[in-house]
């Protein structure tokens, strides 16, 4: 017997009593979309598909027959369109596609906030070329991938490592270098060695790339920050959450058992991944990322603040925010985030 029909038997069968004097969600939605990017840090909602914790959970709380769909687009910009669109419900991504999203939205009935973090776990960039040894060795003949330009958080920590490297007049000197590629898409051009000389991804298509002869590492996103960052965070419509608090209820807790299985059973997550993914990477280099000290899967924001300080110093959102709490629903505040 599968585990989500274990927990389901046991929520339904040992709180039918309970259960039973519950209306059921009938005003909520009936179905919903989930986006999310093909990378390993959205592993938890690839673990919430296959094993149907969203419908488990939404049948606890008197939510039955959910429909339930995951489709995977390339980056956040696609993502919120989606989401602004209301053909999405809950998006997955960086966390500077959030903050623009939150700040375009904040005050009006298209409100957006995050509902969870994923992960904490540091993006590489990546590079073939020998030349390059520092973002100072970059011209104009080189070609950076990553998953979307100007919004991806690839994008935003480029900017802040080339502030910190080569002063505030140049933050955006990459920029104009910059090429919107897909993370698989992205390790093609750079180990086709021709117009992209450096990629800027995510796991496990940086530890993939790093497998190549002649693939180094030129950037790590924890050295922009100085310290562990979320990489992936969820969000989704205010009016929405308001509207079906039962169901946000079910995908918070859906996602939290998602994320502590992965930590409970890091060779089974790896497994699942590479299972599921099918993008070349194998249970050995999965199981190795997993076991990193700087990744940790988890649904409390790390570093959100600095990263809306930035932002809203360089005039990419129209204000910052005293506390990371602003940018969330409430089912996080009583977390130690930052």
């Amino acid at each position: 017997m599968r585990r989500r029909d274990v927990l389901a038997r046991g929520l339904l069968g040992a709180g039918l009593p309970l259960l039973g004097g519950l209306r059921p969600a009938r005003a909520e939605v009936q179905a919903v979309t989930i986006a999310r990017q093909p990378s390993l840090g959205h592993l938890p909602l690839m673990l919430m598909e296959e094993q149907g914790l969203l419908q488990t959970h939404a049948a606890a709380r008197g939510l039955s027959g959910l429909g339930v769909r995951y489709v995977t687009l390339a980056g956040g910009a696609a993502m919120n369109d989606a989401l602004l669109s209301g053909s999405i419900q809950f998006v997955a991504g960086g966390v500077p596609p959030l903050v623009l999203l939150w700040s375009k939205t904040e005050g009006t009935a298209m409100a957006v906030k995050g509902v969870a973090a994923m992960n904490a776990m540091p993006l590489l960039m990546n590079t073939n070329a020998e030349r390059i040894r520092s973002l100072a060795d970059f011209t104009d003949r080189d070609k950076i991938a990553l998953p979307a330009v100007k919004v991806s958080v690839q994008a935003m920590f480029l900017q802040m490592a080339a502030e910190k490297a080569l002063g505030e007049a140049r933050r955006n000197d990459l920029d104009r270098l910059t090429v919107t590629l897909s993370h698989p898409d992205g390790m093609a051009a750079l180990l086709a060695g021709q117009e992209v000389t450096a990629h800027f991804t995510a796991a496990p298509i940086q530890e993939l790339e790093l497998r190549r002869p002649g693939i180094r590492t030129i950037l790590n996103s924890f050295d922009v920050l100085g310290g562990p960052s979320t990489f992936n965070v969820v969000w989704a419509s205010a009016a929405f959450v308001e509207a079906n608090p039962t169901l946000h209820a079910a995908f918070t807790a859906a996602l939290e058992e998602a994320v502590a299985s992965i930590a409970g059973d890091p060779r089974a997550a790896a497994q699942a991944y590479v299972r599921l993914a099918r993008d070349g990477s194998d249970v050995g280099l999965i199981a190795s990322i997993l076991a990193s000290p700087q990744v940790s899967f988890t649904t409390t924001p790390q570093a959100i603040l600095p990263v809306v300080t930035f932002m809203a110093r360089t005039k990419t959102i129209r204000r910052g925010a005293r506390d990371w709490r602003e940018l969330f629903f409430a089912n996080v505040h009583a977390k130690p985030g930052s």
